[in-house]
């Protein structure tokens, strides 16, 4: 309610506190408003100098399509002018920007493809195939060069101080040098009983199978030195194995090769593997490889149970064997001094190496499958090159020659000399050991009868006549191992699926040969030779003239259908006339002999020639 001024009093007159507008406070982040007239909306700024032209009010308005006519292209990713400039969160600038560089050596490591070995005459879609896989094999070398910096433990070697010989350091110096951790895996079996034993450890390294010639069979996690199983088979034990995994165990009896769990329970005696005295399993091929006293070399796969292939090696008893890592060629030592490689792909040996003058009593072949380790009755240890030379590289003369030798994942050689073991090293893994000093000796209770050294350990195991040794052998084991591939703490449940994968991934036996990268080369010998049958098969090159193309037509008459009878019908008269010059030729030969024939004196024998 308003009150009415008095007269002469130039005094407004006051509003009610209801009516009044107060002004809205403005916060720091909000513009200032233009003030604007009684019962007017603030809105926001209107600045005149950009204002555009105004229409009539009456104008129409025209409203734009949702759908643009023209195409929409992608835009750009905001590209940075001086990446140099790019600093971190903190302010400071990376002094060594981008990935750090990986040696060359390194990765040629990794490296699987020869880009020096082009393929001849490649069409322009396998030459840009090729170059994507090159760049993608390179990409991933330098990865695996650059994540070898992951790998926590690197291998060790014994060294002597100034002028000392390492192989006069005995096992007991070595036990006390080390950890205690280390120290358990140096132990001694006294078996005498039962002996002399050979064992086989598992491909994780964590179990370890033994048999003594008396019949006793035993499997047990030698880290932890819980006993799996224990069993007498009343029978002589000549070899034993370990196959895919710790779970299943072959054992070469007096008669027959038996395949027993890791309970002890005899899961199957197969009769047709009779008189076995050697045994290697082949583990990316699930093949069980037998050698027996009749002289046959037997394949036996242990996924489906049957026999590959029972080659006869026509050589006598055999009872030298060992198999190749890198390729699984089988290696058998003979008693006329000779070296067969055997693939279950042939019935012939693959080659023949002659090593000794006398017979072989002891074969081994490096992890990389490059150097071969031989000993003889000629009391001869010599090393081979594999690489296609098959050459001795070095020779040592024994004073009682080896009856056992193997290499380690190191390329470290033990020879097994009666009751003395002698180790060689070399310069590193792919080198071959040197034999002019050997690295350690050691001195056991009975003669030798196997050797093995243990995967991803420096240990060395020793089966004789008094039982089981263990022995510690400083830089012998691969010190990183594949999680993926030999664990040797998986559980049960990773050790199934790895048995899962591993049986998908398997490799047929029929790929097994002396070089593995020939199966992804082309034979370009065989190609020719079946171009060549062909083309004398059908009287003519078909390959030779380009292949008819129809041109297409309008209305209608350039269908499918159109066009596959128009391509049959040309190349069914290019056919026709391809035959008919062959039988023109034909007969003009014919004519030809038959008139030959005519000048000559005619013979009682010509009736009978048509």
């Amino acid at each position: 309610m308003e009150t009415a001024p008095k007269p002469g009093s130039d005094v407004p007159p006051k509003k009610d506190k209801l009516q009044t507008k107060r002004k809205k406070p403005r916060r720091y982040w909000e513009e200032e408003t233009v003030p604007t007239t009684d019962g007017a909306s603030p809105g926001p700024p209107c600045n005149k100098k950009n204002r555009g032209p105004q229409r009539p009010k009456n104008a129409h308005i025209l409203k734009k399509s949702r759908i643009s006519k023209k195409p929409q292209v992608p835009k750009k990713p905001r590209e940075w002018k001086n990446p140099e400039s790019q600093r971190s969160l903190s302010g400071a600038q990376d002094p060594f920007p981008g990935p750090a560089p990986v040696p060359v050596e390194v990765v040629q490591k990794f490296c699987r493809i020869d880009k020096s070995r082009k393929l001849p005459r490649s069409k322009a879609k396998t030459r840009s195939r090729l170059e994507v896989a090159e760049a993608e094999e390179e990409e991933t070398s330098i990865k695996a060069a650059r994540s070898e910096l992951l790998l926590a433990e690197e291998p060790g070697f014994l060294e002597g101080e100034d002028g000392e010989d390492t192989a006069k350091i005995c096992q007991a110096d070595i036990v006390e040098a080390v950890d205690i951790a280390s120290a358990a895996k140096h132990f001694d079996l006294n078996l005498r009983q039962f002996g002399p034993y050979r064992l086989n450890y598992s491909r994780t390294g964590r179990h370890l199978a033994f048999g003594g010639r008396r019949g006793h069979v035993a499997a047990l996690d030698w880290v932890t030195k819980k006993l799996m199983c224990e069993i007498n088979v009343m029978e002589a034990v000549r070899d034993i194995r370990f196959l895919h995994s710790e779970a299943l165990l072959a054992v070469a009896q007096n008669r027959w090769l038996h395949i027993y769990d890791n309970q002890g329970i005899e899961l199957h005696c197969i009769r047709r593997c009779d008189r076995v005295t050697r045994l290697e399993f082949l583990p990316f091929h699930f093949l069980l490889a037998t050698a027996s006293e009749t002289g046959f070399l037997t394949y036996l796969d242990v996924s489906v149970g049957k026999i590959v292939a029972a080659l006869n090696a026509r050589a006598g008893r055999l009872d030298v064997m060992s198999q190749n890592p890198y390729n699984a060629v089988i290696h058998l030592g003979h008693s006329n001094g000779t070296v067969s490689l055997w693939s279950p792909a042939m019935k012939e040996p693959l080659a023949k190496i002659l090593c000794h003058r006398g017979g072989v009593r002891a074969v081994a072949v490096d992890s990389t499958g490059t150097y071969m380790a031989t000993s003889g009755l000629d009391h001869q240890l010599k090393i081979f090159d594999l690489r296609g030379t098959y050459q001795p590289l070095s020779t040592r003369t024994l004073p009682h020659g080896a009856g056992h030798l193997a290499f380690s994942q190191r390329g470290l050689l033990v020879a097994g000399m009666g009751d003395v073991v002698n180790i060689w090293a070399g310069q590193g893994k792919a080198s071959p050991p040197s034999l002019e000093q050997p690295y350690l000796t050691h001195r056991l209770s009975g003669p030798v009868h196997g050797l093995q050294f243990c995967p991803f350990e420096d240990v060395l195991g020793v089966g004789h006549s008094g039982g089981i040794t263990s022995m510690l052998v400083p830089g012998a084991g691969e010190p990183n191992f594949d999680g993926l591939e030999s664990n040797p703490y998986r559980s049960r449940k990773q050790r199934q699926e790895w048995e899962v994968k591993a049986l998908l991934e398997k490799v047929p036996a029929e790929l097994i040969c002396l070089d593995p990268r020939a199966l992804a080369e082309v034979d370009v010998i065989s190609l020719e030779q079946g171009k060549k049958e062909r083309i004398e098969r059908l009287g003519y090159d078909p390959e030779a003239k380009a292949p008819f193309q129809p041109k297409p037509k309008q209305k209608g008459r350039s269908s499918t259908a159109s066009l596959v009878k128009r391509k049959r019908k040309v190349m069914d008269e290019e056919h026709r006339d391809k035959v008919r010059q062959s039988l023109q030729q034909q007969q003009q030969q014919q004519k030809e002999a038959k008139a030959k024939s005519t000048g000559a004196r005619p013979s009682a024998l010509d009736r009978f020639v048509r």
